[in-house]
């Protein structure tokens, strides 16, 4: 059964609706505390999180130092055991609620859209990622066999179909990903998820990168390539490691640094791929806190690099952008619609073009800074967060409105 765990903190000064709407938030794998922490500012919330990964992702310690206030709810068991206790859970507590939010719109979400049906509370999903593309990486990577591509790619689109029907809203992050989730469910619109912090992310002049770097032990004088991401089968390092490798060897003194839980099997499969002293130039380090740390990467390296497979919305490229730093990012996915004229775009999988770029930027630092500030007021635009946790409360009250749940 689950464990419930109310936290309750001191509430950060922000403005809030006289009668918040109850929301639970229903998340099967991980969040961000970003989007837990904006979504306490707009409702009266409570996260049903599976109990082992809110232990190991960090959250559970993130949200306890945090100001946020919310209500938490652990369920416990992997898989299987976790299907059947949130079902249990749902059942018994759905009418609780004026909205159920789930996050993604797989296997998690079944659950959620199920009872919310059949108990009459609206249930809004949230994709975050592309579901087939980001499977067939696993493919594509010889990950899995034929068989078993065949078998999930199968189930993948069931899940997708029944979500799709029985969700009263999908919101997707970014015009890429609401055009997949409409395949599906014709009530998708753009969801900007946590958005991004302008006023955290923004521009640093030359002074301030060097002392940024020297507080957080990075090279003075070196040329700083910077991948914000996780390393997963969806992601292409390999590309960013040989474009960097290619450019020491055409001249450019550069070091490339990753950080996020997998940054030990990054600087292993650097070595791996045989590239020359990679250990005096592929650095890594554990994830570092997006609401208080990250920022000071961003905002010090001279480029922030991202090669993939498939891509959702990406937005570490959006956050570097926000910080004035160049970005130079594969033409897939979200990234090839959302970057356009704001970073240097290049095919996929092809690291002598994102060589090219890298040798460009550094030869151009001024033209490249400056298509990046344009990226800023793009992103000031279009993806801050304030705009999008407000578009968030708008949706919600629309869909309690349209149920009759408000």
């Amino acid at each position: 059964m689950p464990t419930e765990i109310v936290s309750e903190f001191q509430q950060a000064p922000v403005t809030r609706v006289a009668d918040p709407l109850r929301v639970l938030f229903f998340v099967e794998g991980f969040t961000d505390i970003r989007f837990v922490v904006g979504l306490s500012t707009i409702c009266d919330l409570t996260i049903a999180v599976s109990a082992e990964k809110y232990s190991e992702s960090g959250l559970r310690e993130r949200i306890l130092k945090s100001r946020a206030k919310l209500a938490v709810i652990e369920i416990p068991g992997n898989r299987l055991a976790f299907q059947v206790n949130s079902l249990r859970y749902l059942w018994q507590h759905a009418n609780e609620f004026d909205l159920i939010l789930s996050q993604e719109v797989l296997r998690g979400s079944l659950n959620a859209t199920v009872i919310g049906k059949l108990r009459n509370v609206p249930v809004v999903t949230y994709m975050g990622v592309a579901p087939l593309e980001y499977f067939r990486c696993r493919r594509e990577r010889k990950q899995i066999g034929w068989v078993k591509a065949l078998a999930g790619e199968a189930t993948i689109r069931m899940l997708l179909n029944v979500n799709g029907r029985l969700a009263t809203r999908c919101l997707a992050m970014g015009p890429y990903l609401c055009d997949i989730a409409a395949r599906y469910c014709s009530r998708s619109q753009i969801g900007l998820y946590y958005g991004v912090d302008t006023d955290y992310l923004r521009p640093a002049d030359e002074m301030e990168r060097m002392r940024l770097r020297l507080r957080r032990d990075l090279p003075l004088d070196k040329f700083i390539v910077f991948l914000s991401s996780r390393i997963s089968h969806e992601k292409d390092p390999e590309t960013v490691l040989k474009a960097v490798s290619l450019a020491r060897t055409r001249g450019l003194d550069a070091v490339l640094i990753n950080l996020g839980g997998g940054y030990r099997e990054f600087i292993a499969l650097a070595k791996k791929m045989g590239l020359p002293n990679s250990e005096t130039w592929v650095l890594g380090r554990p994830a570092a806190h997006p609401m208080t740390e990250v920022a000071d990467y961003f905002r010090s390296a001279d480029v922030m690099a991202l090669a993939s497979l498939a891509e959702g919305a990406a937005y570490s490229t959006l956050e570097a952008l926000a910080c004035g730093t160049p970005v130079v990012a594969t033409a897939v996915g979200g990234m090839a619609i959302q970057l356009q004229g704001y970073a240097r775009l290049t095919p996929r999988r092809d690291p002598v073009a994102m060589c090219d770029e890298f040798l460009w930027i550094a030869a151009n630092r001024k033209a490249a800074r400056d298509q990046a500030l344009r990226g800023r007021e793009y992103v000031i635009r279009e993806w801050n967060s304030d705009k999008a946790f407000s578009d968030l409360a708008m949706a919600f009250q629309e869909v309690c409105k349209a149920q009759g749940t408000l």
